[in-house]
Formats: C-alpha cells, structure tokens, sequence
C-alpha cells in the first residue's frame, strides 16, 4: 500500500511540474542545480532539444528519462520566457564505504560485486541499491546457517553533498544441528546413512570441522550423495519425498528430517549398443562394465559412457555422444540398457596452443607433444601430452580445453596453459652437533636452463663435510628423438666423520658423460661412462676397517666406471605424483683392469595409487646389493650403502643405521633394503594448493654388512608425519617421526628436515 501511495504522489508531483507551463517551442535550455554532474550529462538524457515543442507529455517523458539515470532525488521543468529550465537536485555521492564485523563473508569480496552494480566509492548513492546489498548479505548468512545475523546500515551526510556508508554485521553463531533423522529407510540403517552425510549432530571433532553447523549448501551435496548412494546399488525409484528444516525459537539449533522412498531393487536385464559403431562391437563391448544379471549401479553406467566416449575419442570423434536408453520391467525388476552411439563427425587439430609459458620456450613444450597439429584428434594422445608436461617438473599446474574451431564442426584446438614455478634449485642441508657446530653445504642447479629445457648446475662447498665442487650439464633432447645428453665434472674432498660416519677423508674426482635412449613411451635406458681418481686418507682415529683396506689395497685407486640404468614410468607427474609406477633397475661396475674392481646393483619401485579425489597412497621401496670381484674383496667401505635420515628411514639421524665399525660409528653396509608406505594429502579444509602436501607415514629398512648377514630382525622402523613445500628455492621436506623398534644403540631424531633434494 505505501509503494502505491509513493507511486501514486510520484506520478502526481511529475504532472504538476510537467503542467507548470503551456505548450511552448523551445529556443533554448538552461540547467540548474549542478554540482559534480555536468550539463552535457544531462543534455545527453534529456529527450527534447532547441527547437522541441514541449508540451505536457513531452515534459513527463523528460522528467521520467532523467529520473531513470539515478543520478537524481528532485528534478522540475520550468519556463523562462522560451527558454526551458531543466532544475535538478543531485543524489549526494558516496564518499566512504566500510563494513564491520563479517568475517564469513570477505570485505574485499563484497566490494568488487557492489562495484558491479554502481555501490562504489565516487558513485551515487542510491538508498534502493543498499537494500539490495542488505538483503542478498542476509540471504548468504542465512544459507550458512547464521540466523540470528544482523545487519545495520548507517548513512552519514557530509559536506559537499556526500555520504559515508557504514554496514555492521553482528554475524552470531551458526545454528548448530540438533537432531537428523531420515524416514522411510528399510534397507539401510539410520547410522550407515547419515555416515554418508558431511553434515551431523555435535561431534568430538566438530569444533574443527564444523561439521554441525548448518548450511544450505552441504545440504544439498549430502542430499545428492544419498541419491547416488542408492542408484548405485540398484534403487532406481528411489527419491527424496521431502527435506523440513526446523529452527529452534532462539535460533541456536536446526532440526533436520528427511523423507525418503526407496523403492524396490533393480538387476540389469539386456545390454546392447546400437548407432553408428565406428569401432568394432566387441571392442566397446568390452568396456561395458554392466553385465546381464548384475544389480544396476548408476557409477558402473557413467563409467562404462566415459570409457567409450574415450575410445571414439581416440579415433577422433572429440565430440561423441552416447546415450543410455532404459526399459524397466517394473514387474521382473530389470532394466534393460541401450547404448545408442552417435560418433559425430570425425574431427581433427588446427593448432596446439600454448599460454603461460614466459620463460620456457615453445618448442621446449612442443617436443613432449604427442598430438600432432593436422591429425585425427586423439584423447588419449592429449592425455599423454599433458602428462608429459607435468612430468618435465618446470610447472606446478597443466590444464588443458579442446575449443571448437568457430565456424567448423570438425576441427579443435588444443590449448595447453602452464603455470610456470621457479626451475632454479637451491640445494642445502644444514645440522648442528655440540662438537662439530654448524654443517652447511649448497649448490644450484637451473632444470630449464634459459628456457631451453637444458640442465646446468655448479655446487660449491666449504662445509665441515664436504668442500670442492661440481659441475653438470644435460640436454634432454641431445637428438630429436629424445636421446639426451650429459657430462659432469666434479672434485670434492669428504670428511665422513662430518656425515655421521667412520673417520676417514675421501679425494675424489670425476669425469662423466651420460646417455639416456627412449626405448618405449615409458621405459627408458641409461648408460654412464666415466674416470674417476679415489684417494683415501686416514687419520689417527681412523677404524680398524679403514686401516686393513688401505693396507690391502693401497690408498690411491684410479677406476674407469659404467653404469646402467632401465627404467619405466608411467607417472602421472614429476612432483605430487597421485597414479602411476615407477621402476628402476640400475647397475655400477668398474671394468676389468680398474684399480678396483666392484659392482653395484639395485632396484627401486614408486607406486601411487588414488584412494580418493584428494587422498594417495604411496608405496616405495628399494634393494641394493654391491660386490668385489677380481683382484677386490667385497664392496670398497666408501662405496657401501647407507639408511637412514629425512630422504630414507625418518625417525633415524642420517646414514646411522646398520653396522658400525670398531670405534662404533656407522660404516654402511653392502646390502641395503628400505621402503615405505605413505597417504599423502592436501591441507584439511584449506583451497587445494598445488605446491603443498601433507603425509602419514610408516618407514622401515637397514642395511648389513652383506647379503648373508640379512635378518629381518633387523629392520628399523618408524612413523610419523610429513609436510612437503616446494619452495622457490627448492622442495622443502619437514618430518616429525617416531621410531617403533629402536635400540639403544640407534641415533634417533624425531624433527629432520631437506631442502632440495628428491623425494617424491
């Protein structure tokens, strides 16, 4: 009734301006009343000119033109001899604009939307657009839960006609859920279905996870999760009858009731495929994964679409469509299935695009592609080239469209953009004992050297373990079919006594070139050929051990090296892997003739199983042997195998682990077996980060003096919890562990920390 009575004085008070002359033509138009508005913006609206006759409607149609820009609280047409005087009185201008007390609803966040709409610092302040802002806000709070909010806007005049706007928000607490009880149920009890709903009644946990406290939103994905609950195990009548929220009178507790029907329990009757089969029947129907006879399982079916879609994919029918067509018998209880085909047309790749890539060059991209520009579009092709591009370690995200070409129906685009992390690699591992005070080494290393996708790196050290230097050099793409290419040259002198090991200083430099040749997709192999120059120096503590061998075998040994690597990956990235596996078999062997002569062989396995969208399971394991032979007994002691430390068995101090030499430090063995089973996930309730990951994790592993003293008595163990960072100088590994079966004699560390490094 007062929106009618306004309406009503509104129109009457623009009738009484608008009448406030007789028909006149008009000479020219003057305008009043401005402060920050100028003419010219009034002159664009205003719909009469000199020369208009103006009469009483005109003068209405002015009046209402210049009312709808907002810009104005009066307006009033008068004449002045011919000349028509426009009078207007501007909305004031909003000079500030604060919000106090939200804290579920971001300030910045709230705005940028008022922006949108014209509610913005410098604009006109208009009382209707604040309401709007008031009522959306209070809608927001309300799907959250929040019913006791309160929102107060105060308008402040100031001088020069402007106002201040200032919204407190007294946002209360979330009404918390009393009770939930779901009716109709008879298959399945209450707990087995309200286990299925994030929302719940008051837990131990809840204070963290808010699972208790009410909103609309989470209603609604609990809602669909018992849908899909049920129609994955055959109910397809089933349905939601009804959902009542009920509020308590002081608005702290929500009361929740579900009524359900379920229906009766569907098997599937017939299965067939019928449209266009462009590729052969049995072929597709082997990616059925619904058979006659079992219980109909809604997943099963978007499963068995997705894999075939995928398999036209492949054949270039990017835009297939395969429709499931039912029969219910509602008697027999069984649906029958028809898979109708329609492949679309075939289509192919105009270009591959690639976006973010500002320092990595194109063609460093374009190598790893295995869809080609100009063929038959391929899903699992672009699935490969994805990965490919994760797997280069040189991006934190890849994500990938296949865009329709603009006025074709069968050609795609395939962009690729990148977010780019810093390829550098600071390197560093720091410590600190009472005897030996601060140990500190670094180095770095560029994995997209320029752009090029080349790896350089150049250490120096000056620390109490290790001092001398290094440098590497890769090309990954030696050739174009992917042969790569890599010398190293390094001296560096050690004092292993530093390293938590025996006491003895090691010379060493050497002299490599290194090959790697793509045999398969996944499998590659890798040959090293190299000179190296070993001298090994003891000093008045050295162990009974160090002393013998030298004696044995003399102190400066010069040995021509060959290694061999076979690995497989089918990883689905370099860093943060969630699916795939990882073999390695690798070997190292001084060739006839060396000063020493020795072989080393070992074999490591990565697997990463998805448990969920965010969860990972990670199982790694390593065994490593090594040997004399010829005119060499047994492993060299500074060639053995150690365990142990923040990249091996956590819990442990580095290389501690397994036999100890007659002054009982760590002297390594030559048979080593270490693995490792880890859930790796994101931060708990946070925005997935693509840099940082969280881990539970159990460790075990040792290594013996050789393969005979094997005993699994032996084997150390811990767990713990694990935060990995990849940092812009490197990826940074922080661990809390807790052996399970030390001994005395064990050198434990609960908190260890890498930077740089590899452990993924």
């Amino acid at each position: 009734m007062k929106r009618i009575v306004f309406i009503l004085f509104f129109l009457g008070g623009m009738i009484a301006q608008a009448q406030a002359f007789t028909p006149f033509k008009i000479k020219d138009i003057r305008v009043e009343g401005l402060q920050r508005i100028s003419a010219g913006t009034i002159f664009n609206y205003l719909p009469l000119k000199a020369g208009d006759l103006v009469d009483r409607r005109r003068s209405a149609q002015a009046i209402r033109s210049l009312y709808r820009t907002g810009f104005f609280k009066d307006i009033q047409l008068k004449r002045d001899g011919n000349v028509l005087v426009v009078i207007v009185q501007e909305r004031p201008s909003i000079a500030s604009l604060e919000f106090t007390g939200n804290k579920d609803i971001d300030t910045d966040d709230l705005k940028t939307s008022l922006k949108r709409i014209g509610l913005a610092v410098g604009q006109v302040y208009r009382p209707e657009l604040l309401e709007r802002v008031e009522s959306e806000m209070r809608r927001q709070y309300f799907s959250n839960g929040k019913y006791a909010v309160r929102i107060k806007t105060i308008v402040t005049p100031l001088v020069r006609n402007r106002v201040a706007i200032k919204v407190v928000v007294s946002e209360g607490k979330a009404a918390r859920i009393r009770s939930i009880n779901i009716i109709g149920n008879k298959v399945f009890s209450d707990e087995e279905l309200l286990d299925l709903f994030k929302l719940s009644t008051p837990t131990f946990f809840s204070f963290y996870t808010g699972s208790d406290q009410y909103s609309k939103q989470k209603l609604a994905a609990d809602l669909a999760t018992l849908r899909t609950w049920y129609r994955d195990r055959g109910y397809l009548a089933f349905k939601i009858k009804s959902t009542q929220v009920s509020i308590s009178p002081d608005k702290r507790y929500i009361y929740l009731t579900i009524n359900i029907h379920e229906g009766k329990r569907y098997r599937v009757g017939k299965m067939r495929l019928a449209g266009k089969l462009v590729v052969k029947a049995d072929e597709l129907e082997r990616l059925v994964t619904l058979r006659p006879g079992m219980v109909f399982s809604q997943k099963r079916l978007s499963e068995t679409i997705k894999k075939i879609g995928d398999r036209l994919g492949d054949e270039g029918y990017a835009f297939a469509n395969i429709n499931p067509v039912p029969r219910v018998d509602k008697k027999k209880r069984t649906v029958d299935l028809t898979l109708f085909v329609d492949p679309g047309r075939r289509v192919y790749v105009r270009r591959i695009n690639f976006y973010g890539n500002h320092n990595t060059s194109d063609i460093v991209l374009r190598r790893e592609m295995r869809q080609m520009e100009g063929g038959w579009f391929s899903t699992k092709k672009v699935n490969r080239s994805k990965v490919r591009l994760q797997k280069l370690g040189y991006f934190t995200k890849v994500t990938v469209t296949t865009p329709q070409v603009p006025g074709t129906t069968d050609q795609v685009d395939v962009n690729f953009t990148v977010v780019e992390k810093p390829s550098g690699n600071f390197l560093a591992s720091i410590g600190y004992s009472q005897t030996n005070g601060v140990i500190f080494s670094t180095s770095i290393k560029q994995d997209n050297f320029l752009g090029t996708g080349k790896q350089v790196g150049f250490s120096f050290n000056n620390s109490d373990v290790n001092q001398g230097f290094s440098i590497s050099y890769i090309n990954p793409y030696h050739t174009i079919d992917g042969v790569s290419r890599g010398f190293i040259f390094s001296s560096q002198e050690t004092d292993a006594s530093q390293a938590n090991l025996s006491n003895y200083i090691i010379d060493n430099s050497e002299l490599s070139v290194i090959y790697g040749i793509p045999l398969t997709e996944y499998r590659r192999f890798r040959l090293s050929f190299g000179l190296v120059r070993t001298v090994v120096r003891t000093t008045s503590i050295s162990p009974t051990e160090v002393f013998d061998f030298v004696n044995t075998n003399g102190s400066s040994f010069d040995t021509i090296r060959l290694g061999l690597r076979w690995t497989y990956d089918s990883r689905n990235k370099a860093i943060f892997a969630d699916r795939g596996v990882y073999h390695s078999v690798a070997a190292e062997l001084t060739v006839p003739g060396s000063d020493l002569e020795y072989y080393k062989i070992s074999y490591r396995h990565k697997r990463y199983i998805p448990i969920s969208r965010k969860l990972t399971l990670a199982l790694k394991g390593e065994i490593a042997i090594g040997d004399g032979y010829g005119n060499t007994a047994g492993l060299p002691f500074f060639n053995n195998f150690f365990a142990g430390g923040a990249t091996s068995v956590r819990g442990y101090e580095g290389n501690t682990l397994g036999p100890r030499d007659s002054n009982n430090n760590p002297l390594g063995g030559a048979f080593k077996l270490v693995g490792s089973a880890e859930f790796i996930f994101p931060v708990p309730f946070t925005k997935q980060s693509d840099t940082f990951r969280l881990s539970a994790f159990f460790d075990v592993g040792n290594v013996y003096k050789d393969y005979n003293s094997f005993d699994a008595g032996e084997l150390r163990a811990s767990v713990g919890v694990s935060a990995i960072w990849i940092s812009p100088v490197g990826p940074l590994q922080i661990s809390l562990a807790a052996p399970i079966n030390d001994k005395a004699t064990d050198r434990t560390q609960v908190f260890q920390f890498t930077l740089g490094g590899s452990f993924f």
